[in-house]
C-alpha cells in the first residue's frame, strides 16, 4: 500500500501548479493534504475512484485538511472532540479494519512563540487522543507536525534553537510522543540520513540551497513497525513550500 501526505499551502494554488498531475501519477491508496486554505464549495476536486473527506477551518483561507482514500472507511471523525482545538480543521480520522488513519496539521507556535503555550496544550491532548484510539486498534498518522525533532532534521539548528518549530519545548513533546510507543517511520529506516528536508522557506533561495526542515512525518504505532516497507521524502515534487512524503506499507 502507498500512502502520501502533503502540506499543499493552499490547495487551490497547488492545483494550478500541477497537483492533479502528481496525484494521478502517484496513484496512492490514501492521499492526505494539510493547509488546504479553503471553505466548502470553493473547489470541486474531481478524483475518480476516491472517497473525499474534508475538514475546514472556521476562519476563511486558513489551515484545513483533507483525505482521499480508495477504500471506504468504516467510520470518519473530524477534530479531537475538544472545542478549543476543533475550530481550525486540523484533524481527520478514518477507521479501517486493521488501523486508524489520521491526517493532522499541528498548530504553528508562530513568531515570537505567540502560540507556544496553546501548542503545548494541543500536543498533550493530541497524544491522549492517539492513546485512546490505540485501545481499540493501532494508529497511522501523518502530516505537517511543525517540528524538526533533532538537529539533523534541519539545515541550521544552531541559529534556529529558539524559533518556532525547533524550540526545546516542541522537540521534547515530540520525544514524549515517540516514547509513548510511536515510530517516526523515516528515522526508523534512515536513522543517520542528513540533508533531506520537507519544507523550505520561500525566502533566501532556501529550496535551491536546500536550507530546509524535516517537519512532515508518517508516524505509526510500534506494533506496525514490521509492516513499514519504505519511507520517502519526495523532494523533487514542486507546487508548495513543502514537498510530499510517502509511506510504503506491507
Amino acid at each position: 500500500m502507498k500512502f502520501i501526505s502533503w502540506n499543499v499551502n493552499g490547495i487551490r494554488a497547488c492545483v494550478k501548479k500541477g497537483f492533479l498531475d502528481f496525484f494521478n501519477e502517484t496513484d496512492a491508496d490514501i492521499f492526505c493534504i494539510q493547509e488546504s486554505k479553503m471553505q466548502e464549495g470553493q473547489l470541486n476536486l474531481e478524483l475518480p475512484g476516491y472517497h473525499q473527506y474534508w475538514n475546514y477551518a472556521v476562519k476563511k483561507g486558513y489551515s484545513g485538511t483533507g483525505i482521499f482514500t480508495k477504500e471506504e472507511p468504516i467510520s470518519v471523525s473530524y477534530g479531537l472532540g475538544i472545542e478549543e482545538h476543533d475550530q481550525e480543521g486540523r484533524v481527520i480520522t478514518l477507521e479501517f479494519e486493521d488501523y486508524y488513519f489520521i491526517t493532522v496539521y499541528t498548530p504553528n507556535s508562530q513568531s515570537e512563540l505567540a502560540r507556544l503555550s496553546y501548542r503545548m496544550k494541543w500536543e498533550e491532548d493530541f497524544l491522549a487522543y492517539l492513546k485512546k484510539l490505540e485501545e481499540t486498534k493501532p494508529v497511522i498518522f501523518c502530516g505537517d507536525l511543525n517540528v524538526a525533532h533533532t538537529e539533523i532534521d534541519l539545515k541550521n539548528p544552531k541559529t534556529n534553537r529558539k524559533n518556532a518549530g525547533f524550540t526545546d519545548e516542541e522537540r521534547e513533546k515530540m520525544s514524549i510522543l515517540l516514547d509513548n510507543g510511536f515510530i517516526d517511520t523515516f528515522r526508523y529506516l534512515y536513522p543517520d540520513q542528513t540533508g533531506i528536508y520537507s519544507w523550505w522557506s520561500y525566502r533566501f533561495n532556501a529550496r535551491k540551497n536546500n536550507a530546509g526542515w524535516r517537519i512532515d512525518y508518517f508516524i505509526v504505532s510500534e506494533c506496525l513497525k514490521d509492516r513499514i516497507s519504505d519511507a520517502k521524502i519526495l523532494t523533487d515534487v514542486m507546487g508548495s513550500d513543502h514537498c510530499p512524503i510517502e509511506l510504503d506499507f506491507k
